[in-house]
């Protein structure tokens, strides 16, 4: 098992060095930060100490292998923007994208998988169609849509939830939630709910296709013969081994929900790391933007390595093949 884990965390610096430049050399060439710092008004002297302050005097492979050398060591460099350093801002919006990630990925997964079962199982009811009709909107609005959707509804008719922001937070050690209040708690519904829609009718109807095929198998059909209960043969058996696919969608969904937050952290001003790269695109801020796809691909590498080992917990024919 540490084998298994060692091979696949060396497999990983190849995928990270690609990551770090594609990242840094795509957005190297996508504005110019010194005239966004300086403004309109500034002298060529100003310019080029500017431009040597930034190290952007230097040939490209030189500032890459000076980034790579920093990132190491968990530094980012300096935000362009907000001229503080890109690993503490990244401190302190990650709490706030990780809980919002957690939080939609457990919605739609204790959702999703439900809803699945039931319209797998009963097909042919009134409301698994209600639900198959229903999944058809979660996957066809845009993110952004439902979010301004939901906020019109509960918020500006209603007034039940607040539309944007984070809420009172505590800060515990380096981390803040705003789980701790019921204001917190409320802040956090509506975009919860739209980054997870998606996710949670995907998952619906992944688990339902995966329960109508593995109730056709031949091991179903002798466990019904050997006069098992339908609870067993539906929980026991057909969903166990419907889990497999849906682990490795939830894995990588999570790795999407956290890359790709940033439209729900915008529409709803939740100050995460979505909320930050769009900022800083806004100022080619390189440092940030950077960092921000380093980050991502260490989660997904992360994520890959957990639905791998989840994989020997749920398949017994892994481990025995292992």
């Amino acid at each position: 098992m540490f084998g298994f884990i060692g091979s696949r965390l060396l497999q990983a610096i190849p995928v990270l060095l690609v990551v770090g430049f594609i990242a840094f050399a795509m957005f190297n060439y996508i504005g110019d930060p010194v005239n966004i710092l300086l403004g309109q008004d500034h002298t060529e002297a100003q310019r080029l100490a500017l431009v040597k302050q930034l190290g952007l005097d230097q040939p490209f492979f030189v500032q890459y292998g000076h980034f790579l050398w920093l990132a190491l060591h968990g530094d980012f460099g300096i935000s362009y923007r907000l001229a503080q350093p890109v690993s503490r801002l990244i401190k302190e919006r990650l709490p706030a994208t990780l809980e919002l990630a957690i939080t939609a990925s457990v919605l739609a997964f204790a959702i999703g998988v439900p809803m699945g079962v039931y319209t797998g199982i009963h097909r042919n009811t009134l409301l698994s169609r209600v639900f198959m009709v229903s999944s058809l909107v979660g996957v066809s609005l845009p993110t952004f849509l439902l979010g301004i959707l939901l906020i019109l509804i509960f918020s500006v008719a209603l007034g039940w939830l607040p539309s944007f922001g984070r809420g009172p937070v505590v800060q515990i050690g380096w981390w803040s939630t705003g789980l701790t209040s019921w204001a917190g708690i409320r802040s956090l519904i509506l975009p919860s709910v739209t980054l997870g829609l998606f996710q949670m009718t995907l998952i619906m109807r992944l688990v339902r296709a995966e329960m109508l095929e593995v109730l056709r198998t031949d091991y179903i059909k002798f466990a019904r013969a050997r006069g098992l209960t339908s609870r067993t043969i539906n929980f026991g058996h057909a969903l166990k081994n419907t889990l497999v696919p849906v682990i490795t969608i939830i894995g990588l969904q999570f790795g999407g929900i956290v890359a790709f937050s940033l439209v729900t952290e915008t529409v709803f001003q939740w100050p995460g790391m979505g909320l930050l790269l769009v900022q800083s695109v806004a100022v080619a801020d390189i440092p940030v933007m950077s960092a921000y796809l380093m980050l991502i691909g260490l989660v997904f590498v992360l994520i890959n390595l957990v639905v791998d080992l989840l994989y020997y917990a749920v398949d017994p024919r892994l481990r025995i093949r292992r």
